[in-house]
């Protein structure tokens, strides 16, 4: 491993001028154009599985990283839980690359219906957002065994929050109707990015949201929705957790584990210029 320490020494050394990992310079790229700066980036490798054959070594790690932004007189800590791959030989890094998200295949991610839009009228409830910030901070690098972990986890450590935060759950033991979780089954809507969109969209009974046109206009324990390829298929979901000294939302996230990340995504390997967006306020 020491070759990978080397390597990321190195990166981070060199924030501003390291060119070979394309979504970090996009990362430190966009502190730079909202006035922010990165005063420095701590890291942990934690490997999981190596496979050594012909004198290579391919070792797939977990890379830990925490920067510690200046941003006038609001500083922050963002941190990012990242898989990564990388093939040795000897002391020379061969090859590396490093998945900042995993969303559903295309054909997999239709398989949820959408939700349907309810005909009763909006029950209101009561929100507590610091609640659902408490437990999105508590969780956000790990996972609590009351729920099951699925590979691609955001949407349900989203679901968590938000029933930590007094959400309530309708509509079991129907899994394309209503958002619930419960004997060991749950909706649609609790953990597929798509579905969970949609029923935000039209719920008019438990959890109820409504939607905004811009992510300056949300509150912390508020919602955003993700389609990153522009088709219609939403394929990620966040938490705003705080905001910057700009007003714009800080958002936390499972699949790749992220705390205080900028809310644009745009140092994400699923990003394309195509990308939506869906800002839900959470509460009547």
């Amino acid at each position: 491993m020491e070759t990978i320490k080397l390597y990321w020494d190195g990166i981070l050394t060199g924030l501003y001028e390291q060119e070979s990992e394309p979504w970090l310079q996009r990362k430190v790229q966009g502190y730079k154009d909202r006035g922010q700066k990165v005063e420095r980036g701590t890291f942990n490798i934690l490997p999981y599985h190596r496979v050594t054959y012909e004198e290579v070594e391919e070792i797939q790690y977990l890379l830990k990283v925490r920067f510690f932004i200046k941003d006038g007189k609001k500083p922050y800590v963002e941190e990012g839980i990242y898989p990564c791959k990388a093939k040795t030989s000897g002391k020379a890094l061969q090859e590396h690359s490093v998945n900042t998200e995993k969303i559903l295949p295309k054909e997999k991610a239709f398989l949820s219906p959408f939700i349907e839009k309810e005909s009763e009228a909006r029950d209101p409830f009561t929100y507590d957002r610091r609640e659902a910030v408490r437990y999105a901070e508590r969780w956000w690098d790990s996972y609590n065994p009351a729920y099951k972990h699925f590979e691609v986890d955001c949407t349900n450590y989203i679901s968590q929050c938000l029933h930590a935060g007094g959400g309530r759950m309708w509509g079991q033991p129907n899994r394309s109707k209503g958002w619930w979780y419960g004997s060991g089954n749950w909706s649609y809507s609790w953990s597929v990015a798509h579905s969970f969109r949609w029923y935000l969209s039209g719920a008019r009974q438990g959890l109820v949201a409504h939607e905004v046109s811009e992510a300056s206009d949300l509150s912390v324990g508020d919602v955003i929705c993700y389609d990153f390829q522009g088709d219609g298929r939403f394929d990620h979901t966040t938490i705003i957790v705080s905001k910057d000294s700009h007003g714009e939302p800080l958002v936390n996230a499972h699949t790749t584990n992220s705390r205080q990340r900028y809310w644009t995504y745009t140092d994400s390997t699923a990003y394309t210029s195509d990308i939506k967006y869906k800002f839900f306020h959470i509460g009547g």
